[in-house]
């Protein structure tokens, strides 16, 4: 039976390399049916939902891994994230026609933030220059530059699935490059139709079948938003007295929308007293 909704480790133990693939099928179309976004934007984010899940793996931490643009280019709201217990949501929104996938049309000048979000605080945050002609090529920059490791991404996506391949040297590992330079040219045969339609084990043997691979259980990942009721009054409140009552005396009630997964709560007069109030 073929896998879907869900992530596979696997390691070349003889030379220090991982790896990571992912598959979203139901998740995927969870996740989109909220963005109402042209096919090339909504391939972009299926990209970055299936990096983020993939490289959520590479750290220890609890939480969720966000993938964020600040872009001036056609698209002006870019997330995505995934938790360390497999839940993924995101947003994509444009402000112009795209004619091409490009990362300079599609985000401008702008860059890509990588944070952990733990709850706690301040979350980690790494910069992830517009490097490359794609997104797999600008987040493999970035570990490679900032992180110094070995990494590289496949990512694919279209209107029915979005997946991944990834691999990356471990950090205690030395002297892999032959065996690092030998596994990416097997990987770089990977196509559409093979990670699509293949599940974990059938694609790894097609494609390193010469060598050693230990491949781990699978973790499932679904679509699913954690918004609240709790955040988004959190939010009003920090909006202050005066602009809640000026929305009120203009509409009588307030309806917040989410963007990740488009649930409406309604907050009447009544309701913002008590939140104030509290």
């Amino acid at each position: 039976m073929q896998e879907h909704d869900c992530l596979r480790r696997f390691i070349f133990e003889e030379h220090g390399i991982r790896g990571v693939w992912v598959q979203l099928t139901g998740s995927w179309q969870a996740a989109k049916k909220h963005q109402k976004q042209p096919d090339i934007a909504l391939s972009a984010l299926g990209q970055a939902l299936a990096a983020t899940a993939m490289l959520s793996t590479t750290v220890k931490f609890e939480g969720a891994m966000v993938l964020q643009a600040q872009s001036d280019g056609a698209i002006s709201t870019f997330v995505a994230q995934a938790s360390n217990q497999g839940k993924i949501r995101g947003i994509v929104k444009t402000r112009s026609d795209i004619h091409s996938n490009s990362l300079t049309e599609l985000f401008g000048q702008g860059q890509l933030v990588m944070s952990i979000d733990t709850g706690n605080g301040k979350p980690y945050q790494g910069i992830v220059p517009l490097q490359g002609d794609n997104l797999a090529q600008a987040l493999q920059a970035y570990f490679e530059q900032s992180e110094q490791l070995k990494t590289r991404l496949w990512l694919f996506a279209n209107d029915t699935h979005a997946a991944g391949l990834l691999l990356q040297a471990l950090p205690s590992h030395e002297n892999t490059t032959d065996a690092w330079d030998t596994l990416e040219i097997f990987a770089n045969t990977i196509t559409e139709t093979e990670i699509f339609s293949l599940d974990c084990h059938e694609l790894l043997h097609r494609l390193f079948h010469e060598e050693d691979v230990r491949l781990f259980h699978s973790q499932s990942l679904t679509f699913e938003c954690s918004c609240s009721r709790e955040r988004i009054e959190k939010t009003l409140r920090a909006m202050g007295e005066e602009e809640l009552h000026s929305i009120l005396d203009e509409q009588e009630k307030i309806d917040v929308t989410c963007e990740f997964c488009s649930e409406m709560q309604t907050f009447s007069r009544e309701d913002v007293e008590v939140l104030l109030s509290n």
